[in-house]
């Protein structure tokens, strides 16, 4: 890195290798290219990539001539298996088995989820590698051919998504181990940082990690400064809820997240939200005070619709229409 001085202050002068890495985090195409266009001494800076740093098109792949590595960011994106790729590295959520496939063809997967279709393959052990439950996982499970029920599970640290209705039909379900517990309450167990998700706490669960379930006014629950996300669902039908204090943390309120929070009336949303998710405040019948900061550049599908402040929401312009729709 080259150093120059102007006014008796050292300004840092940007090499080959420090462009490399600051156009790692573009986000478009054409940053790469008019960066090679506006400053000539960085032309060439796309072939020196040996990975995609962004998804590709039959354009934007010639200009990336020497991948070795090809990343998969979702599930959308166009595979190229020409030029000198021999790797593949997929970001997006795929099922256990495909890992598996997937790992014999030495190719990397960075997040698995374990389906039912993965449970009755490879049985109720979950494997280290797994990054979450799969919806309906464990749904209406009997260990030994419907003789006996699942009673007990255990949760590594590496899981930090448990999908919906997981533990559905989990009649004798009585333990639970889960690592990295935020807060349990009557309807929810709360876990995982920093994006904050919850399980609905199984209906005949006795003990959590090793105790017996001792649960909490959800009024009385303080969100960590360590939260960034309330994913979605994160407090779906908390009928007690009745107020909640967001963090400046957190960026982003998730789908359906205080859906039918009944009891709720009010919420402050911090200047630090910019995207709200859909059906996020539905039907939240008691809630008659909320602010809306500058900050919320994203309003979700139906976000507010049937809930207590509806009409004096709509007088905002900010806010879309379809925020109203079912």
């Amino acid at each position: 890195m080259e150093n120059t001085t102007r006014n008796n202050k050292s300004i840092m002068k940007l090499g080959y290798n420090e462009i490399m890495i600051t156009s790692m985090y573009f986000n478009d195409i054409k940053d790469f290219v008019n960066l090679e266009m506006g400053v000539k001494r960085f032309q060439g800076n796309m072939e020196r990539f040996h990975f995609n740093p962004i998804p590709l098109n039959k354009y934007s792949r010639k200009l990336f001539p020497n991948i070795e590595t090809f990343h998969i960011y979702n599930k959308d994106n166009k595979i190229f298996k020409d030029g000198r790729i021999i790797k593949y590295v997929t970001w997006y959520t795929i099922e256990y088995s495909t890992y598996l496939q997937e790992k014999e063809a030495w190719n990397e997967c960075k997040n698995k989820e374990y389906t039912e279709y993965d449970r009755n393959t490879y049985g109720n052990t979950i494997p280290l590698e797994v990054k979450s439950l799969g919806d309906n996982c464990f749904n209406r499970y009997y260990c030994f051919d419907e003789c006996s029920s699942l009673t007990s599970i255990n949760i590594p640290s590496s899981v930090s998504k448990i999908g919906h209705w997981c533990f559905d039909g989990c009649s004798s379900l009585t333990s639970i181990s889960i690592d990295n517990i935020q807060y349990i309450s009557k309807e929810r167990i709360f876990m995982n940082e920093p994006v904050l998700v919850s399980i609905k706490i199984p209906e005949n669960l006795e003990i959590i990690n090793g105790k017996n379930i001792f649960k909490k006014d959800i009024n009385e629950f303080i969100i960590p400064s360590s939260i960034t996300k309330l994913d979605r669902q994160c407090f779906y039908k908390c009928s007690s809820l009745t107020s909640i204090n967001i963090p400046t943390s957190i960026n982003e309120i998730g789908e359906w997240c205080f859906c039918e929070c009944s009891s709720l009336k009010s919420i402050n949303i911090p200047s630090s939200i910019t995207k709200i998710g859909n059906y996020c405040f539905e039907s939240c019948k008691s809630l008659t005070s909320i602010n809306i900061p500058s900050s919320i550049t994203s309003f979700g599908w139906g976000c507010f619709y049937g809930c207590g402040c509806e009409e004096e929401l709509k007088k905002n312009k900010r806010i879309p229409r379809n925020c109203f729709n079912k």
